[in-house]
Order: C-alpha cells, then sequence, then structure tokens
C-alpha cells in the first residue's frame, strides 16, 4: 500500500515543481501597501495590471468608509451561523432583492463566494440524468463544478456555434433515448483569459431549436459591460434569455463573495437545496453592507465605468499601434500574446519588473502550450495616461530584446531569498 503523502511529495504538479525557484517572485508574490494602480513589490513601485479591481473601488474613500462603518457596528461574527438556521439578515435579503432588479430577474441568491458558488449551483440544479453541453474555454470553477455532475456533458469549440449546434444534437438525441432529463447550458459572459465574450445572442436564439436552460457566468462583464454596468446580457440584449445569471463581487465590486439570479421559484429551490450554502456560515455582516454601497455605486456613477473604458482603449489602441497581437479581445481584459520559451518569459517578466517597474500576470507552458507566453493586463478606473505611456514603453522595449533573442542565455533564477 502506497503512502499518500509520499505520492505528493514525489509530484509537486506541473507547477508545483518549481516551487522552491518562483515562490514569492513569479508565484505567491506580495503586493503592498494601498490598492491601486501603483503599488510595491519587494520594496519598488510598481504599475500594476494584475487587480480584477475594474471600478475602482477598493480603496475609494466612500467605499472605505462604508467597511469601517460596517465593521464597527456589527463586527465580523455577526450574523452567526448558515443562513438557514440563524444566520439570516434584513440586508441580506436587501442586497439579493437589489441585485435581482438590477440584473431584471426575479429573485437572487446570495453566495459566499464566487468559486465555490458555480460548483454548487451546478450541482444544485442537475440530477444524473441532466446533460450539461458547455464552452471549452469554461473557467476552472465550471470545470470543476462538471466534475461533481454525476450525468453526461458535452464540450463545444470556445465560442464555435456550428459545433455548439453539433454537441447539442448530441446532447438531445441522448435525451431522448434515456426518456428523461434536460440540457443546461453552460458559458461565460467574459473569457477572462482571451476577453473576448461568450456568443450569448447567438446561444439564446437557438432556443427555437433546441429545449435548453442557459447558465451565465458573467464575473468579469458585470459592472463592466452593459449600457447600466448589467452585463454581457445586457449589452448582447439577450438578458431575457439568459436563465440563470451568475456573478461575482471580487471582479467590479472590489469585494468578496458571488449571487446567482433567475425565476423565484427555480431561486428558491436553490435556496433550500445547495447544501455549500446551507451548511456554511453567512456572509459576515460588513461584507454585505459594504456590497450594498458597491452596488449603489456601480449603479449611480457611470463615470467610473466611463474611465475603465478610456483606460482599456488607450492601452489597447496603444498596443495595437506598436503591432502587439492582443487577440479578439472586445473587453477592457488585455492579453498580449508572444513567442518564446519559459525562460524567455522569466527573464523578460524579471527585466519588466526590476527595470521598468511593471507588475502583470504571465501564462507559460504548461498552462499554454510550448513555444507560448501570453501577457494579462487588467485596466482599470483607478489606472492613468502616465501609467498606460510608461506600460507600452516598457512593452516595446522588452519585446525588442525578446525578438533580438536576448533572453534565452537566461535561466530560472532561484527567488528562495524573496520570501
Amino acid at each position: 500500500m502506497a503512502d499518500i503523502f509520499e505520492r505528493l511529495i514525489k509530484n509537486y504538479g506541473p507547477i508545483g515543481q518549481h516551487r522552491e525557484r518562483a515562490h514569492g517572485y513569479f508565484a505567491f508574490p506580495k503586493l503592498e501597501g494601498e490598492i491601486g494602480s501603483r503599488m510595491k513589490f519587494r520594496g519598488k513601485e510598481m504599475v500594476v495590471w494584475s487587480l480584477n479591481n475594474y471600478l475602482g473601488l477598493a480603496n475609494h474613500p466612500e467605499i472605505r468608509k462604508a467597511d469601517a462603518d460596517g465593521a464597527a457596528q456589527y463586527g465580523l461574527a455577526l450574523p452567526m451561523g448558515a443562513r438557514m438556521m440563524s444566520g439570516n439578515s434584513n440586508f441580506h435579503e436587501q442586497l439579493e432583492r437589489e441585485l435581482a432588479e438590477f440584473e431584471e430577474k426575479e429573485d437572487a441568491i446570495l453566495m459566499n463566494f464566487g468559486y465555490q458558488g458555480i460548483m454548487s449551483a451546478i450541482d444544485a440544479v442537475c440530477g444524473r440524468h441532466d446533460v450539461i453541453v458547455y464552452d471549452a474555454e469554461s473557467h476552472a470553477c465550471i470545470i470543476d463544478g462538471l466534475r461533481l455532475h454525476p450525468g453526461h456533458r458535452y464540450v463545444f469549440k470556445h465560442n464555435d456555434m456550428e459545433d455548439f449546434d453539433k454537441q447539442m444534437e448530441r446532447a438531445t438525441a441522448l435525451i431522448q433515448k434515456q426518456g428523461s432529463g434536460g440540457i443546461l447550458v453552460i458559458t461565460e459572459g467574459v473569457f477572462g483569459m482571451a476577453g473576448d465574450q461568450g456568443k450569448l445572442k447567438e446561444i439564446c436564439d437557438l432556443k427555437s431549436k433546441y429545449e435548453f436552460r442557459l447558465l451565465v457566468d458573467d464575473a468579469h462583464g458585470f459592472g463592466t459591460l452593459g449600457k447600466r454596468g448589467a452585463g454581457a446580457g445586457e449589452l448582447q440584449e439577450c438578458q431575457d434569455g439568459i436563465d440563470l445569471y451568475f456573478s461575482t463581487f471580487a471582479k467590479s465590486m472590489a469585494s468578496i463573495g458571488a449571487f446567482l439570479a433567475g425565476p423565484r421559484v427555480i431561486i428558491d429551490y436553490i435556496r433550500y437545496n445547495i447544501r455549500s450554502q446551507i451548511f456554511a456560515k453567512s456572509l459576515p455582516m460588513p461584507i454585505v453592507t459594504g456590497n450594498l454601497k458597491r452596488l449603489e455605486m456601480l449603479r449611480t456613477m457611470p463615470e467610473l465605468r466611463e474611465k475603465l473604458w478610456d483606460n482599456a482603449l488607450k492601452l489597447q489602441k496603444g498596443l495595437k499601434e506598436r503591432g502587439f497581437d492582443i487577440g479578439s479581445t472586445n473587453t477592457m481584459v488585455t492579453p498580449i500574446y508572444m513567442k518564446g520559451g519559459v525562460e524567455e518569459a522569466t527573464a523578460m517578466v524579471m527585466d519588466l519588473r526590476e527595470n521598468y517597474g511593471i507588475f502583470c500576470s504571465i501564462v507559460v507552458y504548461p498552462v499554454i502550450p510550448k513555444g507560448h507566453i501570453i501577457y494579462r493586463l487588467i485596466p482599470t478606473a483607478a489606472h492613468n495616461d502616465e501609467d498606460i505611456q510608461r506600460t507600452l514603453t516598457a512593452f516595446s522595449e522588452t519585446k525588442a530584446r525578446l525578438d533580438a533573442g536576448a533572453y534565452k542565455v537566461e535561466a530560472i533564477p532561484d527567488m528562495a531569498d524573496a520570501r
């Protein structure tokens, strides 16, 4: 019999195998100071493009005051217990009502975390005879939710409506063969890596051809897209076709928690059957009251969303003018696609941080194929023109070094002393 711990120690996984050299610098870095476009990393000021603080609310004085007042008045313990037993409050129910109204749905349910929330929603809604059809580029939280599903599932190529049609035919045929069950389609409003929107309108239009329900994870679209900031469904004018609308508070609201909105009878069913919420402590009162304030500002201060988009479009325009490939993004999420190995990517990241003061996320093998590098920049309302110009200059100069092969001689450094 093998020792479980021995197996783990022998194989830390594709990312964990680099932990000793990467920890504290490339993985688990520590950003310090007030949340904003400029923070400190290992004592140096950085222009930070890695925070989903889309509307700049994280350090807004009104938000800081609301959070402080909530903590002073209620403390973090109230309400005590799970909501079904002893942890409910008027504020929790008020936040649910306001979210449902904002998303033009009948009802909504609060959840403690976004990642856990959508996993639990999938588990609560789908039974073993149901079939799930989902986009190939769905977020890890959706994939993990699918792993909980005991029934069949079919994946369609990312935003490929021809393949979607093919998978729906397969799902429909299986349901007919079984004689029971239904179909749940899952996609995203905004895909967080590439920045492109899910084809919600096209999927909704196919409800006339197939019988299914649609669950949309709009974590990045909520608060950033649409005339009112209600998300990708509002922007694509198909909000009515979205049966279950999900989003987290961790992006545009710069908070924690999540919600699911939809028909009252279905949300009520979920409220009484979603195990991760029934058996978990309620969201603390200061978080709930703070989220009420955030939602108010999101609804009543469109200038925050306008500033976000002004910055995003300036950044993307500048990158394209300099010849960078930013893919098919049609949102504020800004990927930069490059060619190079892990060692080159490592050296380039260090150059950007140490010599230019630019901090952003990077994705390399084994997350993506060998020979490819993806930088992901997250513009926010807190950035300014100086941040953008400094970043454009840094990327132009480091990309020239990358293309000239200057980073090939570098190896992954041992950053253990950065802990």
